[in-house]
């Protein structure tokens, strides 16, 4: 039931992405842009969560989601700080 939740958490994550990044490319407004971007990186932490849990459960891959999603972060933290509209 767990795999199934991640699962779900991580397309989720893939669909948040591609509408963002396609309303980005049809609007051109650079928030877009640095959202959809972020979203994308939530995605890579979700599918490493699921890896994690699930496929590799004997090696332990917190370090690497906590950078990535300190990454996926990244982009929408600078989109809210410096762009200007």
């Amino acid at each position: 039931m767990a795999a199934a939740v991640y699962a779900l958490c991580a397309l989720t994550a893939l669909a948040c992405a591609v509408l963002l990044l396609r309303s980005f490319f049809r609007q051109g407004h650079r928030l877009l842009l640095w959202s959809g971007l972020c979203f994308c990186g939530l995605f890579v932490n979700n599918a490493l969560l699921i890896v994690d849990r699930f496929a590799l459960p004997e090696r332990d891959l917190s370090t690497l989601r906590l950078l990535v999603g300190l990454a996926a972060l990244a982009p929408l933290l600078y989109g809210l700080i410096w762009e200007e509209e």
